[in-house]
């Protein structure tokens, strides 16, 4: 949505009770709300921000511009969860209300020290001329969910970098605090910068030098990079803006990317043995992934499900952009898979056997298998007319192919309305997550993912079976307890 800058820059205690209440209203007139997966109460949702395990529960925040479907002065939103699946809204909100973050509290990252959460993020601040400088800042949050900011910047932007450089990830590793941010250097190549605590004091940093992981430097821009630990071997997870599709073939406006290394080498700032690049997801939208390291082992993720530079059909209801379900990685085999929680099971409130419908409430889980040596094709977010959703299983040929050209209402198709990935010619499993305008595939307990968004019109809600013969259970799914995300 295009909106002017003085519109979306204007301070929050501009906007009138019955301006806010007149956003409520047409936010709440949206066909398309999510049953169980996070989106903004108003306005713009985008990146996951200080994803982590605090206080007995998982937090985590999400950017939001809330006067709009536009990107404007964004601010964090606190929610924390029990089980990662179901996230209630605190009411702890990271203003963008000092001199160091005047003009956006951009993504970052949390981690717990001593007793509280610590978050690392970006201050975005602009002088009057319009020219951008960007922090690295800190604040605090306690157990009341009080949140204070530190008074010093903790990172200057270094001499070798443009005004891009943002989104810090901390981590530990070894007992050594670290963050890595995104960058852009002064040829206009993305990079990373890697930073470790003085002394694991989170207010001290010290730069150790630029990350070598292998990258060509074809993008212009690294954005929410993440270092991340699977059965130790470290994974970096990145979203390269402008990447060359040479090295990657990518039809998103902006790919989210992953690299599987076998070692970090903290002397020479190396991921030793980093794998070819490869896409996250191959699905329509999936951006800015963020996780962590829990305290019990695991690797979790979520990912924004939407894209920058994308206007999207709730943008009419001043709205936009969901999170994507809690994933955890694993490593089998040399490949990276990625699957919700277990506690995803929990929203299953009915069971069938799979069969086309004429109607569901399109909150539902497939869980089908497609037999080896066969094209199978399902019409999801079907009507009466052929419409819909068609995902192609082919385990003859060895694709799986999504197509929305006839699913709901059109939007971003200067960027195709296909994508797909090969597979193994086998029998192949998909766990198809379906909550009224999201879809989120996931082939083989997640050898491969597609999420996606799909703005379905009256009436298309079915389910057909265009050819092929899948087997397999339907699953009506519910947000326990009927209750609210946010």
């Amino acid at each position: 949505m295009n909106l002017p800058q003085e519109t979306r820059y204007r301070a929050y205690s501009d906007w009138s009770k019955e301006e806010i209440a007149k956003i409520n209203e047409n936010v709440n007139q949206s066909p398309w709300h999510a049953s169980y997966h996070i989106e903004p109460r108003t306005g713009l949702l985008n990146d996951p921000n200080g994803f982590s395990f605090f206080n007995g529960k998982y937090n985590l925040f999400y950017q939001n511009w809330p006067f709009g479907a536009a990107h404007g002065l964004k601010e964090w939103i606190h929610t924390e969860s029990d089980d990662l699946v179901h996230f209630y809204v605190t009411g702890a909100e990271l203003r963008p209300d000092t001199e160091h973050d005047s003009h956006g509290a951009y993504s970052g990252s949390a981690y717990e020290v001593d007793g509280k959460l610590f978050l690392f993020y970006t201050g975005n601040v602009r002088d009057k001329k319009w020219i951008r400088d960007t922090l690295q800042i800190g604040a605090w949050m306690d157990k009341d969910h009080n949140i204070t900011k530190c008074e010093n910047i903790l990172i200057h932007k270094p001499a070798d970098v443009t005004e891009h450089f943002r989104d810090p990830q901390i981590f530990n590793y070894k007992g050594q605090l670290y963050t890595i941010v995104g960058a852009q250097n002064l040829e206009k190549s993305g990079f990373i910068k890697v930073y470790k605590a003085t002394d694991n004091n989170v207010e001290t940093w010290e730069e150790v030098g630029n990350l070598d992981f292998g990258s060509t430097g074809s993008e212009y821009m690294i954005e929410c990079p993440n270092l991340l630990f699977v059965d130790e071997k470290p994974v970096i997870i990145y979203c390269p803006q402008g990447l060359d599709k040479s090295e990657l073939n990518y039809d998103n406006i902006y790919p989210n990317t992953f690299k599987i290394c076998q070692s970090f080498d903290t002397e020479n700032i190396k991921l030793v043995g980093a794998s070819e690049i490869q896409n996250l997801d191959y699905g329509f939208e999936a951006y800015a992934t963020q996780g962590f390291n829990t305290p019990d082992g695991r690797t979790l993720i979520v990912s924004w499900i939407g894209l920058p530079d994308i206007d999207y059909p709730t943008d009419k209801y001043n709205y936009q952009g969901a999170m994507s379900l809690v994933k955890e990685l694993s490593i089998k085999d040399g490949k990276l898979y990625q699957y919700p929680v277990e506690a995803i099971t929990s929203l299953r409130a009915s069971s069938e056997q799979f069969t086309a419908k004429a109607e569901t409430n399109n909150t539902y889980e497939l869980e089908l298998t497609f037999p080896p040596n066969q094209k199978s094709e399902l019409l999801l977010f079907s009507d009466s007319k052929g419409n819909g959703l068609s995902l192609i299983v082919d385990t003859k040929e060895g694709k799986i192919i999504l197509d929305r050209s006839k699913a709901g209402i059109q939007y971003a198709t200067d960027f195709g309305t296909i994508r797909e990935c090969s597979i193994d010619t086998k029998e192949t499993t998909a766990n198809i997550f379906v909550d009224n305008s999201i879809i989120e595939i996931f082939i083989n307990k997640g050898e491969k993912v597609f999420t996606s968004r799909v703005f379905p019109e009256n009436h298309q809600n079915g389910i057909q079976i265009k050819s092929g013969e899948p087997t397999g259970k339907y699953f009506e799914l519910k947000y326990q307890n009927g209750s609210k995300i946010n």
